[in-house]
């Protein structure tokens, strides 16, 4: 892939910096931990490292209440850390991307500090304050995603200031230039230090409505989880005027006027929305928005081969020359191998769930530990550390339990994550899937993630070729991946049974076993007349005349 693209079809493997390795003994992972792990990332044939903050914070939100944007927190090391990182990832050929919050900051930032103090001070509209109803209640019924309302009062100014999120987390007021300014200052400060690429968190909720209009009610039977559960009441609301606001296209394009001035940077999108497929496709049309974008739309307990393909083509549909991101599992949702895989371990549905994931059109998030097959850990109450957890437990336990720290070695003290007591406890069923074991194990997961990624970056249709779905019964994936140099079948059993179809298109001609590709390491199908047999979690890759 050129320099230029080099982020179309690429595998971008996430960083929980804070569970990856301790490198220091303070039972929380950190810059140097990356550092001392990054000859094993580059043996998974990834393309580049997406790296959660690691900015100052007080840590309300983990490290999504930044404080300050241009400073590495102490509890990760220090700015010559990150360009020793950098230095070092690039030196292995991996690219870095890293978090950019910028739809709020941190409560204990000087800029909210300044704000919060009156309102004739220079940052005094730097946020988005509003007057109490008459009544002294909130401006309006808009909902924070961490519980209860979206308003908090502040003595100081006697006004309410906006936190879609903590209360510990206000909302920057974007439509201030000086703001969007500060904002791409910061961005552009990064660019500086070398990183390739950054991650937008929240993207959507940059702007709001001015007017500070009401939500409307949803329905019942509209109510859907998406980042939360629908038993949040966040569900109950259409979310209209508190984000996704028109505004945020023109952000967006400065923010890649800026990007495009330090070629091979590019910008990753999370997107989430009243419809988070329409939104992507609107964010990454054309060549001034964002350069890809991904939703929650994978995240989801939905696992059938009509909901992947209806996800998918329904962006195809809409999205044109722009470029979607998927991913199936990170640091927010229960690990997939729990969600989809309902207590289902086999080691053949995993392989094959990063097969699918690598298969589509689009490059890639892999979340730390899917390489291991990972599964959800479970969390006491008095171990939890998610603020979002804590507030909806018992229903909602959190997302503690996919941000575990990675086990390395079976047999040491945390798994040789750490010398002390880790933040979060190493489950117990963790260790037998500890990386020490499944490098000597040929068949295991992780060597199996190596060698599909191994022998994905030999089938160009499958880096950037287009996507077309054929007909399939269930539980069978079909598609067909294309290039002006190749053209495959694609075809996924995403069962435990073995499974068999005729019904192919008769445009696709006769295919032979000589067609099949081999290599990627997967249970094989085969085809016999014409028909296509796939055993259990199996799939079949075939090279079309």
């Amino acid at each position: 892939m050129t320099q230029v693209s080099w982020w179309r079809g690429a595998v971008i493997y996430q960083i929980y910096p804070r569970s990856l390795m301790d490198s220091n003994g303070d039972g929380v992972g950190d810059l140097q931990g990356i550092i001392a792990k990054l000859d094993y990332i580059a043996s998974l044939n990834v393309d580049a490292i997406w790296v959660s903050p690691f900015f100052k914070s007080p840590m309300k939100d983990f490290g999504y209440d930044i404080s300050d944007y241009r400073a590495v927190d102490p509890l990760f090391g220090t700015m010559d850390d990150f360009d020793e990182l950098i230095a070092k990832a690039h030196g292995f050929g991996i690219k870095v991307i890293i978090d950019q919050v910028l739809s709020h900051t941190s409560d204990q930032h000087e800029w909210f500090i300044e704000s919060r103090e009156s309102r004739t001070n220079h940052k005094q509209d730097w946020y988005v304050w509003a007057d109490p109803k008459d009544d002294g209640t909130a401006p309006n019924n808009w909902l924070a995603i961490f519980g209860g309302g979206a308003w908090e009062w502040e003595p100081r100014r006697q006004q309410y200031y906006l936190h879609n999120f903590l209360t510990s987390q206000p909302d920057l007021n974007f439509h201030n230039p000086d703001v969007r300014q500060a904002v791409l200052d910061n961005v552009e400060f990064w660019l500086k230090k070398g990183v390739d690429g950054f991650r937008l968190d929240a993207i959507t909720f940059c702007f709001h409505d001015q007017d500070l209009r009401d939500n409307p009610a949803k329905p019942k039977d509209k109510r859907q989880g998406r980042g939360f559960s629908e038993d949040n009441p966040y569900a109950y609301q259409y979310h209209y005027y508190n984000n996704t606001r028109p505004e945020t296209v023109g952000f967006i394009e400065d923010l890649r006027g800026l990007i495009d001035r330090y070629p091979g940077a590019v910008t990753l999108g999370e997107v989430s929305s009243e419809d988070s497929l329409a939104t992507m496709a609107e964010y990454t049309r054309g060549e001034h928005r964002l350069h890809m974008a991904y939703s929650f739309e994978l995240l989801t307990d939905d696992f059938s081969a009509g909901y992947i393909r209806q996800t998918v083509e329904a962006l195809e549909a809409s999205i044109g020359d722009g470029w979607p991101c998927w991913a199936i599992g990170n640091h927010d949702v229960q690990r997939v191998v729990s969600r989809w895989g309902k207590g289902n371990t086999q080691s053949a549905m995993i392989k094959m769930l990063t097969a699918m994931l690598c298969s589509m059109r689009g490059s890639v998030c892999s979340y730390q530990g899917e390489e291991l097959g990972l599964s959800e850990a479970p969390i006491e109450f008095h171990q939890l550390q998610d603020p979002f957890g804590i507030a909806f437990w018992p229903m909602f336990k959190g997302r503690d339990g996919c941000r575990t720290p990675m086990p390395w070695l079976h047999d040491k003290r945390n798994a040789g994550f750490s010398d002390t007591t880790p933040w979060l406890p190493v489950p117990e069923h963790h260790l037998a899937l500890s990386v020490d074991l499944q490098e000597s194990d040929e068949a295991s997961v992780l060597n199996a993630y190596r060698q599909f990624l191994s022998w994905r970056q030999q089938q160009q249709a499958i880096i950037t070729g287009s996507i077309r779905f054929i007909d399939a019964p269930e539980p069978i994936l079909a598609f067909i991946r294309e290039t002006a140099g190749q053209r495959c079948l694609v075809c996924f059993n995403l069962s435990a049974k073995s499974v068999s179809y005729q019904g192919l298109p008769s445009c696709l001609g006769e295919m032979t076993r000589e067609q099949i590709i081999t290599g990627h390491g997967l249970l094989q199908g085969g085809i016999i007349d014409n028909e296509i047999q796939l055993p259990g979690f199996g799939c079949l890759y075939v090279k079309l005349k």
